[in-house]
């Protein structure tokens, strides 16, 4: 399996398919990169080299005790960066991973970075402030952690729920689909899992997303239950330059269903303007 050692001897896994123009995904918390398997093949089709890999402490990378933060991640993803030698480069990241290449791209992507799509993403911030009053309250992470650390097997098995609205009237989710967020879920060991629950929730991306000189397509779902929509892209859209902002009616955190199909025509069509 293709893996980069980064600078602190972490072992990042990577995969991809097709040629052509790269795009790299970055993916949610506590999922992996298996949760773009249809992305990858959609944008393999479609002409374009199509890049994922599995944060620290997930899937298939190195199972961290150290480095599980914002800052570490946007490392991480230069180091692959480089290492893969991409240019002309278009990032797509979902929930924490849309933060990961919102601070990679301002902190570390001059030159190479071309667009910028995100969905369901965490910044600018989750938690709720004075300075943030839309944001989630900060008992409600306590809780996540509190969740992983009892029984994280059950835990991603009742969050599977929220993430793909399967609680909403008419919801059609699949088994399967649950199951393999559980699935990904227990891939991470719990240090890295639980750390990662400040990291995505309380990290500041006012900045970055300010510093950002690329297009960026910022897509999210009126009925996501993870990140709400007021407190995540409604202010994004207002701090970036150069923002898109799409509204997926009805859409939940989880990229599953109709909204996929919706967004990956999105996407494909956002790449090629």
């Amino acid at each position: 399996m293709p893996f980069i050692t980064t600078a602190d001897g972490t072992e990042i896994y990577y995969t991809e398919q097709g040629s052509g123009q790269p795009v790299l995904l970055s993916h949610g918390w506590p999922l992996s990169s298996d949760a773009w398997q249809v992305e990858l093949k959609l944008l393999a089709d479609a002409g374009y080299r199509a890049i994922a890999h599995d944060r620290r402490g997930h899937g298939r990378s190195s199972k961290t005790y150290t480095g599980n933060d914002m800052d570490t991640y946007a490392r991480d993803l230069a180091e692959l960066v480089e290492a893969l030698d991409l240019h002309d480069l278009v990032l797509i990241g979902h929930s924490t991973g849309g933060g990961e290449v919102v601070r990679y791209a301002a902190q570390h992507g001059a030159g190479r970075v071309a667009k910028v799509i995100t969905a369901g993403a965490v910044p600018p911030i989750m938690v709720k402030s004075d300075g943030n009053p839309e944001g989630t309250p900060i008992e409600a992470f306590d809780g996540i952690r509190d969740g992983v650390l009892k029984d994280r097997s059950q835990f991603y098995q009742d969050l599977s729920v929220p993430f793909f609205g399967a609680n909403r009237d008419g919801a059609n989710v699949s088994e399967g689909a649950r199951d393999d967020f559980w699935r990904q879920g227990m891939l991470v060991n719990l240090a890295a899992a639980y750390d990662c629950v400040k990291a995505f929730s309380e990290t500041d991306f006012t900045e970055d997303l300010k510093a950002l000189d690329v297009p960026i397509f910022l897509a999210h779902g009126d009925d996501d239950q993870i990140v709400p929509i007021a407190a995540a892209s409604l202010k994004s859209a207002e701090l970036v330059k150069h923002g898109t902002l799409k509204v997926y009616t009805g859409a939940p955190h989880g990229i599953y269903g109709d909204y996929q199909a919706e967004l990956d025509k999105d996407i494909l069509a956002f790449i090629a303007e």
